[in-house]
């Protein structure tokens, strides 16, 4: 690990000023994802600004009978909430299958949000990786590529998103509230928040220098049978080959998302029209564009088979 200096923000306008303003700053919350990074030597900030005493940690209700989640409420805390379990069950269930219980007890929403790619050749700084070293060319591509996108990449890239919260949220139509140094604040919607790769993969979100996500917004609840499957090499400490988010509506209609298959979480309302048709049809709409390797091509009819389950597991439940 490079030498690096530390500080623990006292303000919210402090910590957002200091990261603006300083070349190489980072924030820090839980670590659980970029401390590993930087024992790697893969993120090298100069300064970390710590955000674990600011005012971000409550959930509260919104006006409109939704919730909002502040960015540095806990991963644990957020899916063990009474109110979560009830009314956004999807997201409790995407949570626990993402971790331990040691690191939900540690991570946080906003860090959850913002982990990176667990593409090993991001992982590997001996081998090209446009992600790590924007220029330098994609190992992945014509290596080793099973757990890699099937859709949403690029030349550049086909990195994964590899995180379960986020996929979940996206069936919520959940929102992400931001403050940058001038004290403004700005709202975006989740399929805004993260950024394809194109011939820019380093750039992974929509956020400017010293930026915060400060709290996640759900709209009031939709109802609904919520799942979360998530397939995966092995059955603790495995990312997503394949997860699929569900909502689905005692009249049939459904909000589908799936994560372990592009570089962002991955959702197509428009095949979700298609739920009546079946699993086959949902996941022929929803992966329309689709450029699988040869090693990750299962990917496709591993989503259909999932969402089969969800959609088998949801009318058990309905029953």
């Amino acid at each position: 690990m490079i030498p690096f200096t530390y500080e623990r923000a006292s303000s919210l306008s402090a910590a957002v000023e200091k990261v603006s303003r300083t070349e190489g700053a980072r924030y820090i919350a839980g670590g659980t994802n970029l401390l590993d990074l930087m024992k790697l030597q893969i993120e090298r900030p100069t300064h970390l600004v710590d955000i674990q005493d600011l005012a971000l940690d409550g959930i509260e209700a919104t006006s409109d009978g939704g919730l909002r989640i502040g960015a540095l409420v806990s991963n644990a805390a957020l899916a063990t909430d009474p109110r979560v379990r009830r009314d956004y069950g999807v997201l409790s269930r995407a949570i626990v299958a993402g971790a331990s219980g040691q690191l939900r007890n540690a991570a946080s929403v906003g860090g959850n949000l913002l982990q990176r790619t667990r593409c090993p050749y991001f992982y590997d700084l001996n081998l090209p990786c446009n992600k790590r070293a924007p220029g330098s060319g994609c190992s992945a591509i014509a290596g080793f590529s099973r757990s890699l996108a099937v859709i949403g990449a690029s030349e550049s890239c086909i990195a994964t998103y590899p995180g379960d919260m986020a996929i979940a949220l996206r069936t919520l139509d959940a929102t992400i509230e931001t403050i940058n140094a001038a004290g403004e604040r700005r709202t975006l919607a989740l399929d805004e928040f993260y950024r394809l790769p194109g011939d820019t993969p380093q750039l992974e979100n929509v956020l400017a220098k010293g930026e915060l996500i400060t709290a996640v917004t759900l709209p009031k609840p939709v109802g609904g049978t919520h799942l979360y499957h998530k397939v995966r090499d092995r059955a603790s400490y495995a990312f997503a080959l394949v997860s699929v988010a569900a909502i689905i509506q005692p009249d049939g209609s459904a909000r589908i998302a799936f994560g372990g298959v592009a570089p962002r979480p991955w959702r197509v309302p428009e095949a979700e029209a298609e739920i009546g048709r079946g699993p086959h049809r949902v996941v022929e709409r929803a992966f329309v564009g689709a450029s699988p390797t040869q090693q990750n091509a299962f990917k496709l009819p591993l989503a259909e088979r999932t969402l089969g389950l969800v959609m088998q597991q949801a009318k058990g439940i309905g029953a």
